[in-house]
C-alpha cells in the first residue's frame, strides 16, 4: 500500500544551499516529510527517503537504520536493498502525472518526482525546502555529489528543472494544492515564496507539534 496523506501537509527537503540556513527542525511533528537522499541527515525525522538514482543508495548501503519508507527508481538497487520502487514511464517527461500512484513524471530530478508523489498521496499543502534549481546558487549544502557514479547538475539540467516546476504550478493550482517555496534565491518562480517559519504561521501550524 502507498501512503494515504489525503488532506495533509507535506514538506519536501531538497539539497540546495539554503537548507543549512532553514529551520528544518520546525517541521518535525507538524507535517509529513519527504527527504531527498542525503537530506535525511538534515531531517532524520522524515517519513520517507526518496532518491531516483542507484549510486547514492549504494553509497549508504540502502540506509539500513532508517525505519521509514525508502523509495527509489532503479530496479537493481530496489532489489538489492529491499526498497519500494517508483516507476518513471517516460524519462523525458516533465509533467506531473495524476494516474496510478507510484508512476511519476521524470523532470530529471528526485525533487520533482517527490513532488509528484506527494500529490498522488493526497497532499493539499506542500512546502518546498532547498529547491534552488540553479548552479549559480552554489553546490548542494554538502558540496558536490561525490559518491561513485554520481552526477552533478549543469545549467542545462537546471533549466529543465525550472521549466518542469513552473509548468507544474498550473496543474497544482487546478487541483487546489497550495505550494510554498522556502528557498530565498530559488530560480523556480511560480510558487509563493516565504520562510519555513512564515509558512507555518500562515498555515496555522506553528503550535501544532
Amino acid at each position: 500500500m502507498w501512503p494515504d496523506w489525503k488532506g495533509q501537509d507535506v514538506a519536501i527537503i531538497a539539497s540546495g544551499p539554503s537548507v543549512k540556513k532553514s529551520e528544518v527542525a520546525l517541521l518535525d511533528g507538524r507535517m509529513r516529510v519527504i527527504a531527498i537522499k542525503k537530506n535525511i541527515e538534515i531531517a532524520p525525522f522524515a517519513d520517507i527517503v526518496y532518491g531516483c538514482d542507484a549510486p547514492w543508495w549504494r553509497s549508504v548501503r540502502g540506509l539500513p537504520n532508517f525505519k521509514g519508507l525508502k523509495l527509489a527508481y532503479d530496479e537493481a538497487v530496489c532489489s538489492e536493498f529491499g526498497l519500494r520502487r517508483v516507476e518513471i514511464p517516460d524519462k523525458y517527461s516533465n509533467d506531473i502525472l495524476l494516474g496510478a500512484v507510484g508512476k511519476v513524471g521524470a523532470a530529471g530530478n528526485s525533487g520533482f518526482q517527490a513532488l509528484n508523489l506527494a500529490v498522488q498521496f493526497g497532499a493539499k499543502r506542500i512546502l518546498l525546502v532547498g529547491f534552488e534549481a540553479s548552479v549559480r546558487s552554489g553546490d548542494h549544502w554538502y558540496g558536490r555529489n561525490s559518491w561513485n557514479g554520481a552526477n552533478n547538475p549543469d545549467e542545462r539540467i537546471c533549466e529543465r528543472w525550472r521549466k518542469a516546476f513552473d509548468n507544474a504550478s498550473s496543474v497544482l493550482d487546478e487541483l487546489a494544492i497550495d505550494v510554498i517555496n522556502t528557498a530565498p534565491f530559488s530560480q523556480i518562480k511560480r510558487f509563493k515564496r516565504m520562510s519555513i517559519e512564515d509558512a507555518l504561521r500562515v498555515w496555522g501550524l506553528q503550535n501544532a507539534a
